[in-house]
């Protein structure tokens, strides 16, 4: 047996022994929650808004940290070190957490290293042109692409949920849309209208009063910001992704924590500081679920991913 492997064991062997009398004494000091996106992210100011209520319910600080890197793998892999002793928490898309293990052998975590407490998030994406831009649908821009051959679109790294949607569209139409890599929201919106890229593919929410103009809605249905903008699926392509997340904890936290946490964050989306903001960014009205939903939900969707990743060749 490796001494790191033996270590982890008695580290497990204690934190077992201990449970009921650490959760009882839980939480004894600040809890930081790890936010794997850059501030300002829509995902970002989720995690800012349920923070004071998980603080009011838990009776100690929640500090937000933002570990951005890597399609988000820096800040999952942080809270996957982390002992699970409920002071270390991840507020995250999921997909950090399934889809980059799948296509990475470095990011030194397994999706089971962290478990669902509770979603509270479910974000829509939208296909965004300049405003000046001459593709005013999604069958002009498949036609320009078509017509010069390639599009290039921006998108958060390989394997991101905007990836996976222009790869997914691209497949589809049967046309080649080049990706570009950018490291948030802001900068893709940016590029889109400086004319460097030809379109972006972002969180909707983020899109709302951006000098951009929304083009198509990447969900099951339209999004309240864009009532008048129609999904792929309305525009004759079965292509549907969304980016859900919310409260997670690496794996092996005692239940005595857990249904803390899951109670705290069942609590605090409620809150008026976090409800205004789910509505800011355009969530649907069932945006949040259960730990068992949730952990239903992570399960059935590893499987899907894996799927749709080797169908746009992503995964042998």
């Amino acid at each position: 047996m490796q001494p790191k492997s033996q270590a982890g064991r008695w580290l497990a062997l204690l934190l077992a022994l201990a449970g009921p009398a650490a959760a009882q004494d839980w939480p004894g000091h600040p809890i930081q929650l790890v936010n794997p996106y850059p501030a300002g992210s829509t995902t970002d100011l989720l995690a800012r808004a349920l923070a004071p209520g998980l603080a009011a319910r838990l009776g100690q600080p929640v500090v937000v940290v933002n570990r951005d890197g890597a399609a988000g793998s820096v800040g999952i892999a942080a809270v996957a070190r982390a002992a699970p002793d409920g002071y270390t928490l991840s507020f995250s898309a999921t997909t950090p957490l399934i889809v980059n293990p799948l296509m990475r052998s470095d990011t030194g975590y397994r999706p089971e290293a962290l478990e669902g407490i509770r979603q509270t998030y479910d974000h829509a994406f939208a296909i965004v042109v300049a405003p000046g831009s001459p593709l005013r649908s999604l069958a002009e821009l498949i036609a320009a692409a078509r017509a010069r051959g390639s599009l290039q679109y921006g998108h958060l790294g390989t394997g991101s949920i905007q990836h996976l949607a222009g790869a997914s569209l691209a497949q589809a139409a049967g046309v080649e849309l080049e990706p570009v890599v950018y490291r948030g929201d802001g900068p893709v919106v940016l590029d889109v209208t400086a004319g460097r890229i030809d379109f972006g593919i972002t969180v909707a929410a983020f899109a709302v009063g951006q000098p951009v103009r929304a083009i198509a809605i990447i969900a099951n249905d339209r999004s309240p910001g864009f009532p008048e903008v129609p999904t792929l699926r309305e525009s004759g392509f079965d292509v549907a992704v969304s980016s859900y997340g919310g409260l997670l904890a690496p794996a092996g936290l005692p239940e005595p924590i857990l249904a803390r946490l899951e109670a705290a964050c069942a609590g605090a989306v409620t809150d008026e500081a976090y409800a205004a903001m789910a509505r800011r960014t355009l969530q649907p009205a069932n945006h949040t679920l259960g730990r068992a939903a949730f952990a239903e939900r992570m399960r059935r969707d590893a499987s899907d991913k894996a799927a749709l990743l080797r169908r746009i060749g992503l995964l042998q």
